[in-house]
């Protein structure tokens, strides 16, 4: 992924160890997703689809009849830390 203003168009392939290097859009790096616009879009989608579905499985320990306690361990646990995971990123 080129960041930055490049000087020519289009910019020249990179090699590194006799391969070329794939260019991309986006990639995921510590668990947060980079495009090449640094917009956070594509990280937030990421993580609310996620968060989506460990509140399913949240929801499914709410009908087995898990306590109140057992379901807020699981939320701290699980479905948080998904939520505030590279949160004070900008």
């Amino acid at each position: 992924m080129l960041i930055g203003s490049i000087s020519k168009d289009p910019p020249p392939h990179l090699t590194l160890c006799d391969a070329t290097v794939d260019r991309v859009t986006t990639f995921k790096l510590l668990g947060v997703h980079v495009s090449s616009s640094l917009e956070w879009t594509d990280h937030v989608y990421a993580m609310v689809s996620n968060a989506a579905s460990r509140l399913h499985f949240l929801k499914q320990l709410n009908r087995a009849g898990a306590s109140i306690r057992d379901l807020m361990h699981f939320y701290t646990a699980i479905v948080r830390q998904v939520l505030e995971y590279a949160c004070p990123v900008r």
